[in-house]
Order: structure tokens, then C-alpha cells, then sequence
């Protein structure tokens, strides 16, 4: 039985994302925008985007606005012009509800944030992957950074993708605002991380990525919080049975920066 009511067909399964979303200034890149703008153009258009943005901690599980959505303009010390981006995007009221049945478990509270828009986790490759705004998204939020407790979420949300919902995962493969580079310098460790990130999820090693701090070389200087890669556990949990699918479908870095981002199914 459908967990979403439609009006037209779903477009069949889709595929889960987990994907390094920059910062404002992505925008202005010369490569990364038409990369986003491809890889959306290989995949089936989904009737529905379930974001999950490194920028959004809350608990219990809060669901964001599903009427008139709004941005949060989450940054600061930028130009102007970063501040009067729109993105229009409808709401999703019929995924939300399919989202609080699919989370309704005890010891799971979901909550409603009607006021809470995209914020820039969410809205900055939403942009670059569908500037039509023409999708409805929703947004939820982390409750937890704990890797195996949002796996268990993303499981849960599963059943959405034979919806036609796009999972999305939204982070960055490292971040820590210390290697920041203007000169594209990359330094070691965060491309250390990123190697050891390739070959676990091409050898789809759950356990290793599930302790990352631990089994990745300087894990805790690629992540001194971690929760840019959290949102990666919510993906693997709702790709789980199509993680041997994996693909790498952006890598390379900004500014210094691991900007890997992966596609499951």
C-alpha cells in the first residue's frame, strides 16, 4: 500500500544521495554547479526531495515548514547579493505525514517546525539540481549525531524512495574551517580522509564508516564536529540493499575541502 497519496505516478525507486553542499559561494564556482546540474539530470525526477542538511540539529526529530517554505540564511560576514537568493520550492504536507508514520516507533518522538525553512545545507544544491524550484521538498532535522541511531532513522525512511521520494544527505565529505584554503591548498589529512572514505564505501564497509573518528586516518582533524558526515548515515540507512551500487559521482575538492558526494541505487 502507498504511504503518500499522488496525483500522478511515482517514477519508481530512487536512488539515496548523500552530497557535499558548499557553502553560498558555490554558486560562483566555475565546475562545481554544472556538476550538481548533471548528476540531477541523470536521475529519474523525483516527486518529492526529503532533506537532511548538516545545519539543523534538533530533537526529538523536528519536521520543517510544509506550506510557504522559507530559507534561513544560516551564515554570516557574506556579500548582500548571498542573502536575496530565493528558492521557491512548494511544500510537501503528504510527505510529511508519510514521515511521522514512518518514524512513529517507541522512544521516536517527531515534532513539527512550521517556520522552519531551508536552510543553506538544503537550498544551496537545491538551486544548482533543480532551479525550477518546482519540486516539494521537506527538511528535516538531525536529532543525533550518533552514526548508528541515524542509520536505524534512514532505515525507516526507506520505503519513501518506491515513492519516488529523493533521500538526501546533505554534508560535507570533510570540514574543518581550519584547512580552508583561498589557494585550493589541500592538506594532507583531509585528503587522507577523503581516500579512506572512497575505498570504505566502494568496499561498502559499514562498520569501518559507522567509526570513522576511530578507523579513519586523522578522522577527528577531518571532522572536529561531525556533524557534516552525520548526515551520510541517514543516507546508508535508507540505501541499505543497494549499497554494493555505490558511485562516486563528485569528488575533487573546494578550498581545501573534500567535496565527495555519493549516489546509492
Amino acid at each position: 500500500m502507498s504511504t503518500m497519496s499522488t496525483d500522478t505516478a511515482a517514477p519508481g525507486r530512487m536512488p539515496a544521495l548523500y552530497l557535499s553542499h558548499g557553502a553560498p559561494p558555490l554558486a560562483d564556482d566555475p565546475i562545481w554547479p554544472g556538476q550538481l546540474a548533471a548528476w540531477s539530470a541523470d536521475l529519474p525526477k523525483p516527486k518529492a526531495v526529503l532533506m537532511v542538511s548538516a545545519h539543523w540539529e534538533e530533537a526529538p526529530l523536528a519536521l520543517g515548514a510544509v506550506q510557504t517554505i522559507p530559507l534561513v540564511y544560516d551564515f554570516w560576514g557574506f556579500p548582500q547579493h548571498y542573502y536575496e537568493v530565493q528558492y521557491r520550492a512548494p511544500g510537501a504536507p503528504a510527505l510529511a505525514e508519510s514521515v511521522r508514520k514512518l518514524l512513529h516507533a517507541p522512544g521516536l518522538a517527531v515534532q513539527d517546525e512550521p517556520d522552519r525553512g531551508l536552510d543553506h545545507g538544503a537550498y544551496v544544491p537545491l538551486v544548482e539540481m533543480y532551479p525550477e524550484a518546482d519540486i516539494p521538498v521537506l527538511q528535516v532535522s538531525m536529532p543525533t549525531l550518533e552514526p548508528t541511531q541515524l542509520m536505524a532513522i534512514g532505515r525507516r525512511l526507506a520505503p519513501l524512495r518506491d515513492e519516488g521520494v529523493l533521500i538526501v544527505g546533505s554534508g560535507f565529505f570533510t570540514h574543518n574551517l581550519r584547512a580552508l584554503s583561498q589557494d585550493g591548498r589541500v592538506r594532507s589529512v583531509m585528503s587522507e580522509f577523503d581516500d579512506w572514505g572512497k575505498r570504505a564505501l566502494a568496499a561498502g564497509d559499514v562498520d569501518s564508516l559507522l567509526d570513522f573518528e576511530n578507523k579513519a586516518p586523522a578522522g577527528k582533524l577531518a571532522h572536529p564536529r561531525t556533524e557534516h558526515f552525520a548526515p551520510l548515515f541517514v543516507t546508508l540507512g535508507a540505501a541499505e540493499g543497494d549499497l554494493g551500487s555505490q558511485q562516486s559521482v563528485i569528488d575533487g575538492f573546494w578550498m581545501g575541502l573534500a567535496k565527495r558526494s555519493v549516489q546509492f541505487g
